[in-house]
């Protein structure tokens, strides 16, 4: 029999801690929360789909909350003629004074381009809407949506690429979601009084079920439990995602979307706001 090394001890553990991190799934992760046989986890717990048929559509939360965190999730929206139908994912807390961090995924017709609806609010207060038609198809493939949410900025980031940034604007007197813990959510659902050409364009009952499908949630985040963060006061790295804030290179990407690819803007909408945008709109990008 050989020798066993203490010293290795450390690199056990590293490594076993790898692997747990490598192998956590759906299972481990969320709770299918309504829907019933609608929602379903497969392939080993690989992959989790939500569908939606006449009669209901389903549902999942993460088992954890969190007050700052680094959330993303590969996901494949209903192919084909999806419209009427919303694929939600988003953090939210609960009350008449929530915070909340949205993507939305508006169905339309089959060759006609998804909406993917963002939207950010603090305190209760939303309608700060930005829209895209992405530079892609997400019927046809998993894309990977993220969610950066520290104290600095709230990021939203496609497949890496960054599509929108909020950013703490407490100093010119607007609340920021930063005192409330937000759980992940996801949901598909039948919204076609409004989702589709704003509701002009009604869900077609014929294609259903629709089916949106999940793969590799992950999430580094401060978790929220028994009233604390497991985040602490300890300070972090420059890397770390509880600093990091948006680089030259990612703010030409941003800029990059933006210009292509954004196709409503609510800090541009006159209509909107004939007296003057909200003083969050002043900042930049």
């Amino acid at each position: 029999m050989g020798v066993f090394n203490l010293c290795s001890i450390p690199t056990l553990f590293i490594l076993l801690t790898k692997i747990l991190m490598i192998s956590a799934n759906f299972y481990s992760e969320v709770d299918l929360e309504w829907g019933n046989e609608r929602a379903k986890i497969v392939e080993n717990g690989e992959m989790l789909q939500l569908s939606l048929d006449r009669s209901s559509g389903s549902g999942f939360k993460s088992k954890q909350e969190f007050l700052f965190a680094q959330i993303e999730m590969r996901i494949k929206v209903v192919p084909g003629n999806s419209a009427g139908t919303v694929t939600a994912y988003y953090l939210t807390s609960f009350g008449s004074t929530h915070d909340e961090i949205d993507y939305e995924f508006l169905g339309n017709l089959s060759g006609e381009p998804y909406t993917l609806h963002t939207n950010v609010y603090t305190q209760g207060k939303g309608n700060r809407e930005q829209q895209f038609h992405l530079w892609f198809d997400p019927r046809a493939g998993f894309h990977t949506y993220s969610i950066l949410w520290n104290q600095k900025q709230i990021l939203f980031t496609v497949d890496g690429i960054p599509i929108r940034v909020f950013k703490n604007a407490e100093t010119i007197g607007v609340p920021y979601p930063k005192d409330q813990p937000m759980r992940l959510y996801s949901s598909l659902w039948n919204a076609d009084d409004w989702a589709t050409r704003g509701g002009l364009i009604k869900t077609d009952w014929s294609q259903a079920p629709f089916t949106a499908s999940y793969r590799d949630f992950r999430a580094s985040g401060c978790v929220w439990l028994g009233g604390k963060s497991s985040c602490g006061a300890s300070s972090s790295s420059s890397k770390d995602w509880r600093t990091q804030a948006l680089d030259p290179s990612k703010e030409e990407k941003l800029k990059w979307v933006q210009k292509n690819y954004m196709i409503y803007d609510y800090c541009k909408d006159l209509k909107r706001f004939p007296q003057g945008f909200p003083p969050e709109c002043s900042l930049s990008p």
